[in-house]
């Protein structure tokens, strides 16, 4: 499907190295939108942007920090120069640590009385870990917002999509800091879509469900390839009974983004989940 009204548009997206990310900002791109990947990471969001060149799109790679205001209004002036102002800001940047990760997924009476190196329980967390995973999903959000939201409130048909998770909804076990923070991010997002309502900046946000990219990885799979208990559990609790493909992601982006079909549309959060959400499991 072709959204003439996102040609030549400006997209801002964050994370944008990244698998699903990157594919978002790839999705844009095809539909005439000049996008910005911004990542932390500058050579992966060069690879993004590489392929895009190669797609004929419009596109920058800029290395930049979420939680550095400062490196965000770099990333901003450069955007500005380069491309115009920002239309469309996707806020994906986000991730886990092992710091903010136990090792099991229930505590059991004998992890408190025979200490074990190997089992990392909910009283072994690091704070240090808990903020650095909260900060990179909520602040991860807040900044790139403060910085570039000022240019679209001046402009019409300005919209920011949040990437929020299932988390959001009801928490995993073992991730209790990135299970928190993703449902910060989709409770922030009905804060903007009221905070922005009048200046005409639609605020939503996409939840997807399980993935399968480098980030979750280890989690997933073992190292000869096969699927981790924890696999199964997720598959089983998946009405589809399959992980979802990036590509299934895009329909949500673009109609979130084009106001001919989502103009009355803000402060929601749709889930893409092969019906995760809605199976209670009998």
């Amino acid at each position: 499907m072709i959204h003439e009204n996102l040609k030549g548009r400006v997209a801002v997206v964050t994370g944008g190295g990244g698998v699903l990310c990157g594919d978002f900002a790839k999705a844009l791109a095809r539909q005439g939108v000049k996008v910005a990947v911004l990542d932390l990471n500058e050579a992966a969001a060069q690879k993004v942007a590489d392929e895009i060149t190669a797609e004929g799109g419009t596109v920058i790679a800029v290395g930049c920090n979420v939680l550095d205001t400062d490196s965000m209004r770099q990333a901003r002036e450069t955007v500005n120069s380069k491309l115009g102002t920002c239309d469309i800001l996707l806020n994906g940047a986000g991730g886990n640590n092992p710091k903010g990760t136990t090792t099991k997924e229930t505590l059991e009476k004998i992890d408190l009385v025979e200490k074990n190196d190997d089992i990392k329980t909910f009283f072994d967390l690091d704070p240090d870990g808990i903020s650095f995973v909260f900060n990179l999903n909520f602040l991860g959000t807040l900044i790139p917002t403060q910085v570039f939201a000022p240019d679209m409130a001046q402009k019409e048909n300005t919209c920011i999509v949040m990437i929020t998770s299932m988390n959001a909804f009801r928490p995993l076990t073992k991730i209790p800091a990135y299970s928190a923070a993703k449902a910060a991010v989709k409770n922030f997002t009905e804060f903007m879509a009221v905070h922005f309502a009048e200046v005409g900046i639609r605020v939503n946000s996409i939840a997807p469900g399980f993935f399968s990219t480098n980030q979750n990885k280890s989690l997933l799979w073992n190292e000869d390839g096969t699927p981790t208990a924890r696999t199964g559990k997720i598959l089983a609790a998946t009405p589809m009974k399959r992980f979802g493909e990036p590509k299934e992601l895009e329909g949500s982006l673009l109609f979130l983004c084009d106001e001919e079909y989502s103009s009355f549309i803000t402060g929601t959060t749709i889930a893409v989940d092969g019906g995760f959400n809605a199976y209670s499991g009998v």
